[in-house]
This record gives structure tokens, sequence and C-alpha cells, in this order.
């Protein structure tokens, strides 16, 4: 039926990177959310009320609290799609993260309040309501409709790979198991009698469930708002790419920059010969670029560093260098080397290193070691370092 949805109301489903696409998306899910949750909202609150129950009562406005979420997703999609303007250049899209963070806020108050409300209960020592068979169906009818609300959510998620979206499908299964335990308190709270209030309890342990959840997609979405680094899918597929042109050596600093979906942007270095032909140097940057660009949707900017291969003795002292990194750490590398003539009192081994954020050695400490490791390679070599951090979240 997902898919049938898809089909019938999202023209150009399959172009997921077009943020217009991204938006029919987000307008769909929105609609079917905020109609089967102000459905399910009106039944749990009238039903609770009714009968005198707390946790469905709670589970109601848990549900008119998803329709709002809906509305919050929907503008969202809405925002993020605005194409690119004065005040904002590189366009609208991280609205989409903050949306998604508007949306685990609401999971968070939900299960807030229903803790609240749970202890409350619990601890006055309210009697357990009775249950009438119509509470009883529209509660399983909930459970039904909230599995589905998932897994269509989660389905439309995937396909435009949407943070917003993703939480939304969570919050549905959110749902989904706090209404369960509803049923198994009704089941139970029927058939045996209790010496304390099990809706309060099952209350109790739907909030905290919840809450954890509402605090993972909140984790989530501020991670994407910051600014986290990118996939090692995508760090290998540019990195592989660009190495595929014979007349790149090597790559390092790659920053890529995520102002939402279908709106990254990436800088490279690249080491070519430094006596390549500059003009079909330049010829090439422009080609991997361009290919770049229609093989991953990133628009990248390619440096040129020119470096010294036809030097045998520069190759071997790089190499050597390498390795010693290598003992000090796996994940050490460097870039930029240059070297002075050999000396019979000083040579000057002028270099980059890449520190990744798991080496928790200080600079002055990580220096001196470099140094010392250089010195047992040749007793004339000093170290001119600068440490660079790894944006690539190594």
């Amino acid at each position: 039926m997902s898919s049938l949805f898809v089909r019938l109301f999202v023209k150009n489903y399959d172009d997921v990177k077009n943020p217009r696409v991204r938006g029919r998306y987000g307008s769909l899910a929105g609609v079917v959310g905020i109609v089967c949750n102000l459905i399910l909202s009106a039944l749990k609150i009238g039903i609770g009320l009714l009968v005198g129950s707390l946790s469905i009562s709670a589970d109601g406005f848990n549900n008119l609290t998803d329709m709002g979420s809906s509305v919050v997703a929907m503008l969202g999609f809405k925002l993020a799609g605005k194409p690119a303007d004065r005040d904002h250049p590189f366009g609208h899209g991280r609205m989409e993260y903050m949306s998604a963070f508007i949306v685990a806020v609401l999971i968070l108050l939900v299960g807030f309040e229903l803790l609240k409300s749970s202890v409350t209960a619990l601890v006055n020592g309210e009697a357990a309501p009775e249950y009438s068979l119509i509470s009883i169906l529209i509660l399983a009818f909930s459970v039904i409709i909230k599995l589905w609300l998932f897994f269509f959510n989660r389905k439309l998620s995937k396909s435009i790979d949407s943070e917003v979206l993703a939480a939304t499908a969570k919050d549905s299964l959110n749902d989904c198991v706090a209404t369960t335990a509803i049923l198994i308190s009704v089941g139970v709270t029927r058939f045996v009698e209790l010496p304390f209030n099990l809706d309060a309890v099952m209350g109790i342990l739907v909030a905290v469930f919840i809450l954890i959840s509402g605090i993972g997609s909140a984790k989530d979405t501020i991670n994407q708002i910051l600014g986290q680094p990118p996939e090692e899918e995508t760090i290998n597929e540019i990195s592989d790419f660009i190495l595929s042109f014979p007349e790149f050596y090597g790559i390092h600093d790659l920053i890529v920059h995520n102002y939402g979906p279908g709106r990254q942007f990436a800088s490279v270095h690249v080491e070519v010969p430094q006596n390549i032909d500059i003009v079909k140097c330049h010829e090439e940057i422009d080609l991997c670029e361009k290919l770049l660009f229609e093989r991953t949707g990133i628009n990248v900017v390619i440096h040129m560093d020119p470096i010294n291969t036809d030097d045998e003795t520069i190759t071997a002292t790089k190499s050597a260098m390498q390795k010693a990194l290598k003992e000090i750490d796996e994940g050490l590398t460097l870039h930029d080397f240059r070297m002075t003539p050999l000396a019979e009192n000083q040579t000057n081994l002028i270099f980059v290193v890449v520190v990744p954020s798991k080496v928790k050695i200080p600079a002055d400490q990580l220096k001196q070691e470099i140094s010392e490791k250089a010195n047992k390679i040749n007793s004339t070599f000093v170290c001119v370092i600068t440490l660079d951090n790894d944006f690539t979240g190594k």
C-alpha cells in the first residue's frame, strides 16, 4: 500500500535527490499522519475519559501530539525545499533536520508528561480503571494503524534518506509499543485482582520507553545540525574515484559540508607530480569535479598539491617517515612532505601530520615522538611538523 500511495501522490517519485520531490514525500507522510492520528486521538481520549483510564487518555494525547509532529514535518519539508536566496546561499535543506529535532522534543514532552501523571497515580494509590469491550477493540485497532504507520514512514524515510521521517517512524513504533502495553494491562486487570494500579505501572514503563527513544532521535538530529562527518561509503567513493585518474597520486584534507539532503559540498587536496603540465592537470581536475558531481551529487572543489615524485631520496625518506608514524599510531598519516638537500649537520623535513580524533597524545609529545623517530632514521633530520585534524571522522 505504501508503494501505491507513493506512485499515486508523488510526481517523479524516483527523483529522490530533487528537493521538490522530497517535499512531496514529506507532504504525503504528513497528510497520512494527520488523518490517522486525528482519528486515533479522538477515539482514545473519548474512551479514556469515559472509563477513567489514565494510560488510554495519555495515549490519546500522545496521538494528538503526533498529529502536531506531522504538521511540523510537513512544514519542515516545505521550508527545506525553498531555493537558495541572498541570506541562505546554500539553500534551506537543514530545516528538515530542525523539523526532526522538533519532533524529537515533542516525543520527549509526551514521555515526560506520561511519566509524571503515571508516577502521581501510583504514589497516590489511585485504583485501576475498569475497561469495556469497546475500549479494548479501539486499542487493538490503534496498534494495527500505528504499526502500519511505522512501516509506511520507515519506507518513505529510506526512499529519500530522511531523518525527520525516520524520527516519525520511530515515534509510531513507540506508540505501537505503548498501546500494546496498555492492552496487556487491560487483559491482566480484567482477570486478576492486583494490590497496585497496573495501569499506572504500565504508564511508567511506556513513558521510560518513549523518553529513551526521544533522546535517541534528538541525538541523531543534533549531530546532523552540528555537522557530523561523512559516511565512510561517501569517503571511499570520492577517494577511489579521484585516485582512478593516473595523474593523481594521493589525496588529503577531504572535507564534506552537509547543508541538508541533496545539498553537499566538498573540498579535497590532490597530489600531482610537480613537473606535470599545469594546463592538462587543470583540465583533469575540472573533469574529475564534473564527473564526481554526476556520480555522487556532491559539489567537489579540488586543490592541486605538486609533489616531487622523481627524487629517490625524498621518496625513500617520506616512506620511512610514514612507517615511523604507523609505529606511533596506525591512524597517523602525513602529506605535503618536503625535504631540504641532505646536509652534514641539519636536514629539514617539512610535513603535515593528520591526527584522527581517537589519538589522544598531546600535541607537543606527539611532535617530540615523531622527531625522535626521524633522528633514528638519520641523525641530521630536523622535523618541522604541522598537526592537522581529520575531518572524515576517523
